[in-house]
Formats: C-alpha cells, structure tokens, sequence
C-alpha cells in the first residue's frame, strides 16, 4: 500500500527509475532460476535427449535416474556424509563463534583489538592457500581420512567471517540488558546464552546460511583429505558420474537435484531470519 502511495505520487523520472529497476530484478531472477529448472526437467531425460531437446520438457519422464544415482550410484553414502559433516561443522562454527564474538564485543581487555585482528586476519589469508602445511599437520595429529578432520577444517574455515559478522551485531545490544540481567544474578555464561543469543539469532541465521553454503558445495577439502570410497562427501559423489570416456549426463543432473534439496529447505525455513539479519546490518550506523 506504501509502496503503491508513493509510486503514483512520484515524478515521472523516478517512475521510470522504478519500472527500469524492477525490471532488471525480473531480469536477474529469470536469469537465476532458469539454468536451475532446467537441470532439474533435464535431470527426467536420457543422456541423448538433453543434447537434442536441451530445453524442452522431457518426452518421457525416467524416473529412474533418481533410484539410479541413490542406489547404484551409492549417493546415499554421500548424501548422509555431507549431511553429518555440514552438520556438525555449523554446529561449532555458530558455538565457537558466537563466543569469540561475545568476548571480542562485549568485554574490554587489553589485546581485544589483536584477538579481533587474528579472526579477520583468516579472511585476508584463506585457508587453501596453508594447504600443504596443513595436510601435514592433519597427517601428524591421523585425522586424514576421517570426517572429524574434514569439519575441523571447515569449522576453522568458517570462524573468521563468523566472529566478524556477529561481533558487529552484538556490538549493537544495549549494555543495559546486560546489566540487569547481572543485578538479577546472573552469570557471564547466563548472560551469554540468555540474552546475548536470543537478540543475535537474525544474524546467527545469517552467519549460518552464510557458511553452509560453501561448506556443502566444497569440493577442494574433501578430494584432498578424503580417499575412502565410504567417507565421500556429495561433491566428489557428483565428480564419480564423469568417467574417463563417457558422461552421464542425466545421472549428473539427477545428482545435482538431489544436492541442492537440502540448501533450500534450509533457505526455505531461515528465510525470515536471514532477511531480518541482511536489513538489520543494513541500517546500522
């Protein structure tokens, strides 16, 4: 109704302004949604069918691709790998982050700026670039191999945008809440589970959302520190469909629906949050 209100009492420049924007936006949308339905129809064709109808509906429906890539293809295996390993490294990414942020936010101490520094110092030097250092140190502590090893790297990757991000929220909460919540008794520990992360939870969506992605669709760690067939996560799950000699392209497309069920879903249900954390960051000063 606002919206509507000022639309047709603005000038004709912003009137145009507005249809132009909203038409770059109905443009970006198509743009991104459109190659995701096509893998999607294209994940219900044959290999031969994709090539010569690449954009059409499928003649024939094969839903078997499906039953195909879950069962024969062991994508099962994959699937609950990648869903314990993002699981747990979210799990103590939002944990370990959200603390560091409280301490690097709330508390005044005298090398707060350096522990700040360190954290951001993560997102400067990303973690590939430690590679080899790293797969030795993985290799000396007998992690390699092993899901634990995998989310130890991918909650390390992730606390560096995280304490970034919520330190910022956190900096936000009044300190008065802070100090009533002291006269009625409470601890640091109560504050910091009671108060602290009850305000912070757009931004801890936002922080989430913001790391699962990258974690689930990371191809690089698992194919470097991963060699069992059984310990696979769904990247490399995908990567097995493209043979020396031959691709099978419908049981690819098959694979990839399947893989970005879970990120929807998740985008589905935080979604209220995740807007909430965008334009709450958005406005603060």
């Amino acid at each position: 109704m606002i919206l509507d209100f000022k639309f047709s009492h603005a000038s004709l420049g912003k009137k145009i302004l507005y249809v132009i924007f909203q038409l770059l936006l109905i443009t970006y949308a198509i743009a991104v949604i459109f190659p995701v339905l096509n893998m999607f129809l294209s994940s219900f064709k044959a290999t031969r069918e994709i090539f010569l109808n690449p954009f059409s509906l499928p003649k024939q429906w094969r839903y078997n691709n499906y039953i195909k890539v879950w069962k024969s293809g062991g994508f099962n295996h994959y699937f609950i790998n990648s869903i314990v390993v993002t699981a747990v490294s979210i799990f103590f990414v939002v944990l370990f982050g959200s603390m560091a942020a409280n301490g690097i936010s709330r508390y005044a101490y005298k090398f707060r700026i350096l522990v700040y520094l360190l954290f951001l110092s993560g997102i400067v030097l990303p973690l590939k670039a430690a590679i080899i250092p790293l797969f030795i140190l993985m290799e000396r502590l007998r992690l390699t191999n092993t899901r634990i090893g995998l989310m130890l790297i991918f909650t390390a990757m992730g606390l560096p945008s995280t304490v970034f991000i919520l330190s910022g929220f956190m900096k936000s909460i009044p300190k008065e809440l802070e100090y009533a919540a002291r006269i009625d008794g409470c601890n640091d520990f109560t504050i910091y589970s009671n108060v602290i992360i009850p305000l912070s939870m757009a931004s801890i969506t936002l922080v989430t959302i913001y790391n699962v992605v990258p974690i689930w669709n990371d191809f690089f760690f698992p194919l470097v520190f991963i060699s069992s067939e059984n310990k696979r996560t769904l990247p490399l799950g995908v990567a097995a469909f493209f043979g020396q000699y031959q691709i099978e392209w419908d049981s690819i497309f098959a694979a990839l629906s399947i893989s970005i069920v879970p990120m929807i879903v998740v985008y589905i249900f935080m979604s209220k949050y995740f807007i909430k954390g965008m334009t709450a960051g958005a406005v603060k000063g």
